[in-house]
C-alpha cells in the first residue's frame, strides 16, 4: 500500500439511498492513490449474522466495521478498508463489507441482487456468511447467485445467449468461502468425520428427480458448482454466551469459546493465505486506479438500467490506461533523448541510433502498461507521435548546428572581413591574397569539433553572401588580366554549382537514412506487438483451459452421480469454451 495512504477506518465505497447506488467519491481518492496489486475479499450474507466481525479479524482490529447490537442491519452499501497485505510485501489487502441481504425495511431485494453482483465481480475472494448449517433454509438465501446469469455479462454481443455467458464466469469468477457461524452439528457423515470441505461438497450435491420439482434445489447448488473456481470451507461455535455478544467487540479472546478463536485464526490465515491478487480476463492486475475504474463502470451500468459486463468493463479500463501509456512512453522518450543526445551531433545516423534505442525503449515501457489495444488504435498514435518528436529533434539538431557554425564563422572570418572594409585587398595582387585567406580561414573551420550536419552548408550560406565582395576584390586587382578575370569568374560558378550538387545528394542520404529508420521504427513495433499478441493469447488460452478443466471435473463429477440430465446441460458449455479454444489456438496474430 502507498506509504502516504493511511487508513485508520473503513470508508463506504458504495452508498445505498434509498436503493440508489452512489459511488463515495472520498473512497476513489483512496483508491486513485494506490498503484500496489490488490487482494480484495468481499463477504455478504444476511443482515444481522456477524459479517463485519470477520472482516474485523481480517484487518487485525477488534472495531472499524460497524458491528451493530440490534434486529437492524448496520452497514448500507458497500464499505472499503484498504489495509497492507499482512503476507504479500507491497500488496494491499481490500476488505469490502456489504449491506446485509434480506433486510425487511427495504420492501425488495431488487437491490440485495446488485449488492450481490458487485461483491462477485469486484472480489478475488467471495465470502458468504450464514447462520446454523447447511440447509434447504440457508442455500434458499444464496438465491442470488442463481440470478447471476440474468444480471451480469461477460460479452457485450447482445447475440450472446445465457449458456454462452454463463460458461464464461468461471474464468472472471472470484474463489468462494463459506462461514458457517454458530454450527451447531457435528461434522460427520454415514458414521465417519468429515473436514468442513467435505461437509460443503455434500450439501451443494444436487437432487434426482424430476426437473420441474428439483429446480429449486438444484438451481443455487449447480451454479456455486460450475460458476465458482474454487470453494472452501469454514465453520465457526457460537462465540459466546448470547448475552454477550452485543459486546463481541470489546471482549478479549480470552473471554470467548477457544474453539471459536482458534477457528477465526483459521479462517483469517487461510485468507491471507490462499486469497489471490484480483485479476481481470487476460491476466489484467487490478491495483488501485482500476478497482477505481471498475467500481464506476459497473455502478453506471446498475443505475442506467443495464447489465454489468465484464469485457465493457475491461474495454473502458484500456481505453484510460492505454491513453496513459502512450503518455509514459512519450514522456520517457523525450527526457531519455534530451539526456543522451549532445546537440548538435556529428552525423544523422549518431542521433538517429540513439533516436531507435529510445524508442525501443518507449515502446516496450507502451507494452507494460497497455492492454486490449483494439485494432492497434494506440500503439499507432503511439507510433505517430514518436516520429513527430524524432522529426522534432532533428530539426532542433539542424537548428543547433546551424547556430553553432554561424558562431564559428563569425569568430573565424569577422578579421578578414575587418581587412575588406580596411581595403588591405584592394591593390594589385590582393585578389590572391584574400582566396589564401579564405583558404586558411575555411581550414580553421573545418578544424573546429562538434560544428553537427550544417557545417558544410552554413558555410557554404556564408561565402555565397560574400560573392559580391569576392567580386569587386578580383575586378579591383590589376595585376590579372581580363582573361584571368573571366576563368576565376567561371570557376567560382562551376565551385557554386559543385556545392549545389553535393548539397542535393546529400540531402537524398538524409532522405534515404530517414525511410530506413522510418523501416526499422516500423520492424520494432511489429515485433513487440506480436509479441504481446503472443504472450496475451497464451493468458486467454491458459483461463479457457483452466474453465473448461473445471467444467469437464464437474461433468465427471456429475455422470459419476447419474444425474444425466445436468451432464447434458453442461456439456453446452463445455462446448461453448472448446470452440474458443480452438480459435484463439488456430489464429495468427495480425498486425493492421
Amino acid at each position: 500500500m502507498a506509504p502516504d495512504v493511511q487508513m485508520p477506518a473503513p470508508v463506504c465505497l458504495i452508498e445505498n439511498i434509498k436503493g440508489r447506488l452512489i459511488v463515495n467519491q472520498q473512497s476513489l481518492k483512496i483508491l486513485s492513490s494506490i498503484p500496489e496489486p490488490m487482494v480484495i475479499v468481499a463477504i455478504v450474507g444476511l443482515y444481522r449474522t456477524g459479517k463485519s466481525y470477520l472482516m474485523n479479524k481480517l484487518a487485525r482490529q477488534k472495531s472499524g466495521f460497524s458491528l451493530g447490537s440490534t434486529v437492524q442491519s448496520h452497514t448500507k452499501g458497500i464499505w472499503m478498508w484498504c489495509i497492507p497485505h499482512p503476507k504479500k510485501p507491497k500488496h494491499t489487502l481490500v476488505l469490502l463489507d456489504t449491506e446485509g441481504l434480506g433486510d425487511v425495511e427495504k420492501g425488495d431485494n431488487k437491490n440485495d441482487i446488485w449488492i450481490f453482483s458487485l461483491a462477485v465481480l469486484l472480489s478475488s475472494t467471495f465470502v458468504f456468511n450464514s447462520m446454523g448449517t447447511i440447509n434447504q433454509q440457508a442455500m434458499d438465501q444464496l438465491h442470488f447467485v442463481t440470478e447471476l446469469a440474468h444480471r451480469i455479462k461477460s460479452k457485450s454481443d447482445h447475440t450472446c445467449d445465457e449458456i454462452e455467458n454463463s460458461s464464461e464466469f468461471v474464468s472472471f469468477f472470484p474463489d468462494f468461502v463459506w462461514t458457517v457461524r454458530d454450527f451447531t452439528l457435528e461434522l460427520e457423515a454415514d458414521g465417519k468425520p468429515i473436514t468442513s470441505d467435505e461437509y460443503l461438497d455434500i450439501a451443494l450435491k444436487p437432487k434426482k428427480g424430476k426437473p420441474e420439482e428439483v429446480k429449486m434445489f438444484n438451481l443455487p447448488r449447480q451454479c456455486i458448482r460450475q460458476f465458482f473456481p474454487k470453494k472452501k470451507c469454514f465453520i465457526f461455535d457460537r462465540p459466546a454466551h448470547r448475552k454477550q455478544l452485543t459486546q463481541l467487540e470489546k471482549l478479549h479472546d480470552n473471554e470467548l469459546d477457544p474453539e471459536f478463536v482458534e477457528q477465526v485464526e483459521s479462517f483469517c490465515s487461510y485468507i491471507f493465505s490462499n486469497s489471490n491478487v484480483k485479476t481481470l480476463q487476460g491476466g489484467i492486475t487490478v491495483n488501485g486506479p482500476r478497482l477505481e475504474n471498475l467500481v464506476l463502470t459497473y455502478v453506471k451500468a446498475i443505475t442506467s438500467g443495464d447489465m454489468p459486463c465484464m469485457e465493457n468493463a475491461i474495454l473502458a479500463l484500456a481505453q484510460i490506461e492505454n491513453s496513459a501509456a502512450v503518455k509514459k512512453a512519450l514522456t520517457y522518450y523525450e527526457e531519455t533523448m534530451k539526456k543522451r543526445v549532445e546537440f548538435p551531433t556529428e552525423t544523422l545516423q549518431e542521433l538517429l541510433g540513439i533516436h531507435t534505442t529510445c524508442e525501443k525503449e518507449a515502446i516496450e515501457i507502451f507494452m507494460k502498461y497497455s492492454f486490449k489495444d483494439v485494432d492497434q488504435k494506440f500503439q499507432r498514435e503511439l507510433a505517430s507521435q514518436l516520429d513527430a518528436k524524432r522529426d522534432a529533434f532533428c530539426d532542433q539538431n539542424l537548428d543547433e548546428s546551424a547556430q553553432r557554425c554561424r558562431a564559428l564563422i563569425k569568430d573565424i572570418f569577422s578579421p578578414l572581413e575587418e581587412e575588406v572594409k580596411k581595403g588591405t585587398f584592394s591593390k594589385p595582387g590582393g585578389y590572391g591574397h584574400f582566396l589564401k585567406e579564405i583558404k586558411e580561414l575555411k581550414q580553421m573551420y573545418y578544424q573546429q569539433p562538434r560544428k553537427g550536419i550544417q557545417a558544410e552548408v552554413t558555410l557554404q550560406e556564408y561565402l555565397k553572401s560574400k560573392e559580391d565582395v569576392n567580386d569587386a576584390i578580383l575586378q579591383a586587382d590589376q595585376s590579372l588580366s581580363t582573361k584571368e578575370k573571366d576563368i576565376e569568374v567561371e570557376r567560382i560558378k562551376s565551385q557554386a554549382a559543385e556545392a549545389a550538387a553535393k548539397h542535393v545528394e546529400e540531402m537524398q542520404k538524409k532522405n534515404e537514412e530517414m525511410m530506413k529508420q522510418q523501416e526499422k521504427s516500423y520492424q520494432e513495433h511489429i515485433k513487440q506487438m506480436t509479441e504481446k499478441m503472443d504472450a496475451e493469447r497464451k493468458q486467454l488460452i491458459a483461463e479457457q483451459e483452466k474453465a473448461l478443466a473445471l467444467k469437464l471435473q464437474e461433468q465427471r463429477l456429475l455422470l459419476k452421480e447419474g444425474f444425466q440430465s445436468e451432464t447434458r446441460q453442461l456439456q453446452s458449455q463445455i462446448r461453448n469454451l472448446e470452440n474458443k479454444l480452438n480459435q484463439k489456438s488456430s489464429s495468427p496474430c495480425v498486425i493492421s
